[in-house]
């Protein structure tokens, strides 16, 4: 955190606290004289002096401006994000307790009034309780602003983890999400996860139909296998597949990568930092609280945290050599895989935002993208993503459609 500096008055508003962060900008909290009872959270972009300085600045920080978010497509269809969107899971769900929801709309505005406009959740993250923010976030007029992709298909039943991809629970499943959201439309509506015991041209047909009927805008998938990615595109073009890809989470690069490009599909990258260990390596786990699920993920366990973090060390002393993070120097790994690709790093705090946003202003070479992958390789990381029991794209297949028609 910063530190004060100085108490500055503002005419007919009250008082500013001004804090000086060491690696970002300074923070401007203004505290109303008349509305006690109220906090109002400005970010003012500049530098701190050079004499104080511990830290890098992030790169996106230019003559005391943040930089441009670009605007990118995003699939063949039209849709059109930031180059950087902001996963909300964390907000509500996995990784702890639930954060305060005006410390998360105050995010979430601060996001938008960046450059960042392209907002993912789902309705399993809380369960149903993320939707709910968001819907209150982009009230009085933002939802305007925003480009805004939700989820179906992960269930709890009876305690149980599940997913359902039947036409019946696809319509309901999206009729109820637009409640919680309060809005008339959705951006882009993705099958969570493959239910493979439902033929993908029944889901997707489903979700077809839901785009005619003006209920969702884009279709997208994830955690899909390469196959089912080609039978729903031939039901209706798929705009997006959302995918873990990372500097730790390579292997979508030998199938699923090369059938989205090939069919003009955009990539939404979950997860593009590791779920944060590239962050801080394994000081993460030190920081982790009761209920998140990291602390149960294969890689941040024993043996294969001790080996992982090998890989950490080497991101580190690279971004230490660019001078930047190594977060920023991993999410521009990400962001240098080409303009289709779009990462999507969740936190829940503005500072680590901002980083995130500097990721967009660091340039890699390409020796330098040589250097990382070769540090990336495939006995450089141990463990798997998930622990036993949550589908991945590894064997995400469903039965023929025949099966389902005779039915």
């Amino acid at each position: 955190m910063g530190r004060i500096r100085k108490t500055t008055p503002l005419w007919l508003i009250g008082f500013a606290y001004v804090s000086t962060h060491p690696c970002l900008s300074l923070s401007t909290i203004i505290k109303s004289e008349v509305h006690k009872s109220q906090l109002f959270i400005y970010s003012i972009f500049s530098f701190p002096p050079e004499s104080e300085r511990t830290e890098k600045l992030s790169p996106n920080y230019k003559g005391g401006k943040m930089a441009a978010v670009k605007r990118i497509k995003l699939g063949s269809q039209g849709l059109e994000v930031s180059a950087q969107g902001l996963g909300c899971m964390g907000m509500s769900a996995f990784y702890g307790p639930a954060k305060p929801d005006s410390d998360m709309i105050a995010l979430i505005h601060h996001a938008i009034n960046s450059g960042v406009t392209f907002f993912d959740t789902s309705d399993i993250y809380g369960p149903r309780t993320n939707e709910i923010l968001l819907g209150k976030a982009f009230k009085e007029g933002v939802r305007e602003k925003v480009e805004l992709a939700t989820k179906f298909g992960s269930v709890f039943e009876e305690g149980k983890r599940g997913y359902r991809g039947d036409p019946a629970y696809v319509r309901a499943a999206c009729e109820a999400s637009l409640k919680r959201l309060e809005v008339d439309c959705i951006d882009l509506y993705y099958q969570h996860r493959v239910d493979t015991t439902v033929p993908i041209e029944a889901t997707v047909g489903e979700m077809k139909k839901l785009v005619e009927e003006g209920k969702i805008k884009y279709i997208g998938l994830s955690e899909a296998s390469a196959a089912t990615i080609r039978r729903a595109h031939a039901v209706h073009p798929i705009t997006a597949v959302q995918l873990e890809w990372s500097l730790w989470s390579r292997d979508v690069e030998e199938e699923i990568i090369p059938t989205c490009r090939e069919l003009g599909i955009g990539i939404v990258v979950y997860s593009p930092l590791g779920r944060g260990f590239f962050a801080s390596g394994p000081k993460l786990l030190d920081s982790l609280e009761d209920g998140d699920f990291r602390k149960m993920q294969p890689r941040f366990q024993g043996e294969n945290l001790d080996h992982n973090t090998t890989l950490f060390e080497k991101v580190n002393a690279m971004a230490n050599r660019k001078g930047c993070t190594p977060s920023q120097l991993a999410l521009a790994w990400v962001h240098h895989q080409g303009d289709d690709v779009c990462p999507i790093p969740g936190t829940t705090k503005i500072e680590n935002f901002d980083q995130n946003v500097g990721a967009l202003s660091v340039k890699l070479a390409p020796e330098e993208m040589s250097e990382l992958e070769a540090m990336a390789s495939d006995d450089a990381v141990k463990g798997d993503r998930y622990m036993e029991g949550i589908a991945t794209f590894k064997g995400a297949d469903t039965p023929p459609f025949s099966s389902w028609e005779s039915a």
